[in-house]
This record gives C-alpha cells, structure tokens and sequence, in this order.
C-alpha cells in the first residue's frame, strides 16, 4: 500500500491450471481484452485443458472443442502452437512443465520488445533462476490479480463486481464475491478489494 503501481508485463502465460478456473480464465481474458497484455497458450497447454474441461465438468469434447475454438478466434495471438523445440538448454525446472515455459520462450521471440511472465498456482515446479535467464517472471494469480489491480483499479473493481453473475450457475443464486474470491486462494486480492475506500 502507498507503493507506485508496477508495470504490468506486456506478455502473460497461462498456465492450464489457471485456464480451467472459470474465474481466473474470465477474469484474465477480459483483462487481456482491455489491452493489458496479450495472453499466451501452447498447443500442449490446449490439449490439457480440453481433456480436464471434459472431464472436470462432465461436458462432451465436441462443446470442449467448439470452446477453445472461439478462444483462439477471440485471442488469435494467444496459441504458440507446437513450442517444443524451445525446451532444449531446459534442465532446473521440472519436465513436465517445460513446454509452459516454452510457450513464453515462442512468444518473447515473437515480442521480443515486451516483458513476458508465467502465471500458474503450480510456483514450486518452476526455477526463478532459469526463468529470469530466459527474461521469465513467475508469478501466482493472486499475485498478478494485486498488480493489475494497482495498475488499473476501475478495470479490475469494474470486472470483480461482475464475477458473481460471471459464475454463477444456470438458475442459482449467485455467490458472494468474497466467497468466491476466497474459493480461488485470491487472498490477497480479497483483502485489498474489501480495504478499498
């Protein structure tokens, strides 16, 4: 509090953890759609979703399918497409998520004037040290929701207000913000919301 906001990166890889939470991808999308920055996928990181959407929420792949369609027409930057060939010189972070970090390598070199970052809530699978070498930030969501908060607070107040409606099932009554916020570990977004005059 009282500290200038910082800069946003200009370029922000979601990990398929974040995508497959209907808050965190809503929420950080319709940033992205303000201008923000330009979110950033894989191939790999689609084909993740798509199986755990289906699975997770009981939905045929074909209405799976037809969803990450609209979300490469909507964000036709966003997929990086087959990123494997920017593993290679990779060895400290774990294996498994090497094509996330992969996908930010594809899109520095695509906008190589911009700074880039991951944003997953899987922090212990990646080693800051190689991510800063490949010019990579590692941030959580709770993290990067605090500072596109600092850097826009009308946009982010504007976007949690519509969250509950966002949300809210077919038919049911929404939930409170605060409920939900605290459901997605936003804590610290919860409480800087809740702080605001």
């Amino acid at each position: 509090v009282g500290a200038a906001p910082r800069a946003l990166p200009g370029i922000l890889v979601l990990d398929t953890c974040v995508l497959l939470s209907n808050v965190l991808r809503r929420v950080f999308l319709r940033l992205a759609r303000h201008g923000c920055f330009i979110p950033v996928w894989s191939e790999r990181i689609g084909g993740e979703w798509r199986r755990n959407a289906s699975r997770i929420w009981g939905v045929p792949m074909d209405d799976i399918e037809a969803q990450w369609a609209e979300l490469q027409q909507a964000f036709p930057q966003a997929c990086q497409g087959d990123v494997s060939h920017h593993e290679s010189g990779l060895h400290r972070s774990d294996p498994k998520d090497w094509h996330v970090i992969a996908a930010g390598r594809s899109a520095k070199g695509r906008h190589p004037a911009r700074t880039a970052a991951i944003v997953t809530r899987n922090m212990k699978d990646f080693n800051r040290t190689e991510l800063r070498g490949y010019g990579l930030a590692l941030h959580d969501p709770d993290d990067m929701l605090v500072r596109c908060y600092a850097a826009h607070p009308e946009l982010v107040s504007a976007l949690l207000q519509e969250v509950p409606n966002l949300v809210a099932a077919a038919g049911q009554v929404p939930d409170r913000l605060e409920i939900i916020l605290k459901r997605e570990r936003l804590f610290r977004l919860n409480r800087l919301y809740g702080s605001r005059p």
